[in-house]
């Protein structure tokens, strides 16, 4: 069940770094009677940039959505800002694909459901059907759409067909054991947010635990990154870790790796959704 009752608004700004930036935001948000409930900055004074993300309350807000945009134009103008502006009453319609393994996937839809997601999920793709009856369970539509190496480009067609039926904006790869095209992903920039079953960047690619295991490693981790053109080298979400000994196998490996997969996949998700990430320079920065 997802929560709609919270009513705000939140900004997403990147810019060359200067003065006055806060104090001209915050001026343009008191003077239309902003009610600002989260703000936070972040200066990277390598790259010159400032970031920031602010959320106000929409009640007496004296400026419509459709309107912000001109009535900001002269501050962003001014700033040589990048924005974006999310409302919490439009939230994101995200898409599911996945394979075989269901562990993620049970686990964002068991989050949803219980609102810790505050999005849409009316879609699931997937390559085999084993998560069919699991899609079924939690009221979503499953699309069973089989890869090979000489039907990708079809599969991949019927694909962005239902993203676009489905008005799709977010799209997380649950495990989905195959390599998106580059057309994929040129589709779909900063929209593509994959689980990788390692800590990056060690072990790209497949089997990363059992390469894992064979080379005697103490720490296994996950990692949810932004999908680009370069295998599992897009900017980094979040990742964790977890400590392994001379006695854990390689099924103890990937038992403890799902449990990371998990979590470390539904935070990025959720950081998302909450418009809370910003990226720059092949990486990531996550407001609180």
């Amino acid at each position: 069940m997802t929560n709609h009752a919270k009513n705000t608004a939140t900004l997403l700004i990147t810019c060359p770094d200067s003065k006055g930036i806060v104090a001209a935001i915050a001026d343009f948000l008191y003077q239309h009677n902003a009610n600002i409930l989260h703000a936070d900055q972040h200066q990277d004074a390598e790259n010159n940039l400032f970031l920031m993300r602010v959320e106000w309350d929409l009640a007496g807000f004296s400026i419509t959505p459709e309107t912000f945009e001109q009535n900001f134009a002269d501050i962003a103008a001014r700033f040589s800002m990048e924005w974006q502006l999310n409302l919490s009453q439009q939230p994101l319609r995200v898409a599911i694909m996945v394979s075989q393994y269901d562990h993620c996937l049970a686990d964002l839809l068991h989050r949803h459901k219980n609102g810790e997601l505050t999005c849409e999920i009316p879609l699931i793709i997937s390559n085999h059907r084993d998560t069919e009856s699991l899609a079924k369970f939690y009221g979503v539509d499953f699309h069973h759409i089989p890869v090979t190496k000489e039907n990708k480009s079809q599969a991949e067609a019927e694909q962005f067909a239902l993203f676009a039926k489905y008005e799709i904006d977010l799209i997380v790869l649950a495990r989905y054991m195959q390599i998106l095209s580059p057309d994929f992903v040129g589709r779909y920039p900063k929209q593509i947010i994959n689980i990788h079953h390692s800590f990056l960047p060690a072990f790209i690619g497949a089997r990363p635990y059992h390469r894992a295991f064979e080379r005697g490693v103490k720490l296994i981790g996950a990692t949810s990154h932004y999908v680009t053109e370069v295998l599992d080298e897009g900017p980094i979400i979040e990742q964790d870790i977890d400590r392994i000994s001379h006695r854990d196998q390689v099924e103890d490996l990937i038992q403890k790796g799902r449990d990371l997969e998990r979590v470390v996949l539904s935070k990025a998700v959720r950081w998302h959704i909450e418009n809370r990430i910003l990226l720059y320079a092949n990486k990531t920065v996550i407001f609180d």
